[in-house]
């Protein structure tokens, strides 16, 4: 076992055993925290200090023969926007630099509880808002595989310090893609949970009520972690854990050819490039080659207002709070000057951000709407695969995610666009799953979304589990 590459479930062991001690294998992260994260910037808040006693603590504890959970003394750092007590939480925004969180996430205090030990957080995009992590805070984060690329966003930081083997598990979350393109990006694992699964109290930069489509959720080099992660941290907390209780069902299907898979490698709205679509097709070669039900299905869905409409104003609508009453004034004046035909990406994100109240509540029967669709679908089917986004990792580019492109099959095409396959399985709240599915032409990594029913998480990550043992595993990039 190569211990920087090991999944989190493998190191709790070896600490279980007594192979190695959790200091032990602290130091042994630190080490090489120190040798690599300066060429990639995945490690932005160091907690060592704290952490080294946390370790102590955990093999003080295992001599007593008490082990507090199943990630028992198991090193693991976490996405920077969530609250870690006494460490910085700033969303990379300069004038929260020095905000000090005063308590720690309920999700991640759930995997404290479990006995992990927390050394620091990873980079994001600037208030989580791009494919890219990079912020006037902390600087801009590379992918381990390509030093000259981005690592994805906003969980940027989360992905390249697993794929670089800094860290043994990693905490994120998701509106826009942000657990999944990383995930894509750096050839890894994640999961993208059913919305509202777990709770994200302690995810913001300023007291508010959930925010819709964004959930937490864990990124790791198995599947096996993302099901150990899901569990650890899924149920309701505060007011709702008084009533509330959640018991997410089971996978019905041990083998690969119990299950009924629809693909979907492409979409008219949302054009990928011909080795994302390769890889998809080769996932669902071999799914049908072990005895799968594999058919080219698709729900009934209006593709086009989705893409056009809906991932934009869901994703921006979500998000207009955080826009400044200035900036927020000047968008609506803007608004007014628009051409109804105009729907290129900014234009869309004005009408989107200065939605009315109205428009959001036509847009949620939509959504309604959707999520009926998505439930007959899944009458029949047991998962959908489906890209992650139109690219694999793309060169680092300052310009603004609303300005910037990227080639697709040749041709430029927005940034932008790739949040089409975010939204098609953010905005129902559906579950996802992202697994190493391909290498590019390049030698970039390519991952696939296993998405399921809503609160179907165990079955999706069941599926995860089975492609890891019998088409792919993750690859450690070449040393960066």
């Amino acid at each position: 076992m190569d211990i920087h590459y090991a999944s989190a479930v493998e190191l709790a062991a070896g600490i279980r055993e007594r192979r190695f001690s959790s200091r032990e294998l602290l130091e042994t992260f630190l080490k090489r925290v120190e040798a690599l994260d300066g060429r990639i910037n995945a490690i932005v808040v160091r907690d060592f200090e704290r952490a080294r006693a946390a370790a102590d603590e955990a093999d003080a504890a295992l001599a007593r023969g008490d082990v507090r959970g199943p990630l028992h003394g198991v090193p693991m750092t976490v996405k920077e926007s969530f609250d870690v007590e006494g460490l910085p939480t700033s969303w990379g925004v300069p004038a929260l630099k020095d905000n000090i969180a005063s308590s720690t996430a309920v999700s991640v205090r759930r995997l404290q509880d479990a006995g992990a030990v927390v050394f620091g957080k990873t980079n994001i995009a600037l208030l989580l808002a791009d494919y890219q992590s990079a912020n006037e805070n902390y600087g801009t984060t590379s992918n381990p595989w390509d030093l000259s690329r981005t690592c994805g966003g906003s969980s940027g930081g989360s992905a390249a310090a697993l794929a670089a083997g800094l860290v043994g598990f990693e905490w994120g979350s998701d509106i826009g893609g942000s657990l999944r393109v990383p995930a894509h990006y750096c050839g890894i694992y994640s999961h993208k949970p059913t919305w509202g699964v777990i709770p994200p109290a302690g995810h913001w930069i300023s007291p508010g009520p959930r925010t819709d489509v964004s959930v937490p959720g864990p990124m790791a080099r198995s599947a096996t972690d993302l099901e150990l992660g899901l569990k650890l941290t899924a149920g309701p907390d505060g007011a709702d854990a008084r009533a509330l209780r959640l018991e997410l069902p089971a996978c019905p299907h041990k083998s690969v050819r119990d299950f009924r898979v629809a693909v979907m490698s492409d979409c008219p709205e949302a054009e990928v490039d011909d080795e994302i679509r390769t890889a998809v097709d080769a996932v669902a070669r071999h799914l049908a080659a072990e005895g799968a039900k594999v058919s080219q299905a698709r729900p009934d869905l209006d593709y086009r207002q989705l893409a056009r409409n809906d991932v934009p104003l869901f994703f921006r609508a979500t998000t207009s709070g955080r826009v400044p009453d200035a900036e927020y004034e000047r968008l609506l004046r803007e608004r007014t000057t628009l051409d109804p035909a105009d729907d290129r990406p900014y234009e869309r994100y004005v009408r989107a951000v200065t939605a009315t109240h109205r428009d959001w509540l036509q847009a949620n029967m939509r959504r309604y709407a959707m999520q009926q669709a998505w439930e007959r679908f899944f009458g029949d089917w047991d998962v959908l695969i489906c890209p992650t986004a139109a690219t694999t990792a793309f060169r680092h580019d300052p310009t603004p995610m609303l300005e910037r492109t990227v080639q697709v099959n040749g041709r430029a095409q927005p940034v932008a666009d790739q949040m089409f396959w975010a939204g098609l399985v953010g905005i129902p709240y559906l579950p996802a799953t992202v697994v190493p599915a391909a290498r590019s032409r390049e030698g970039l990594p390519i991952g696939v979304q296993i998405v399921a029913r809503q609160y179907g998480d165990l079955t999706s990550i069941a599926l995860a589990r089975l492609l890891e043992q019998g088409f792919r595993r993750f690859e450690p990039p070449p040393q960066p």
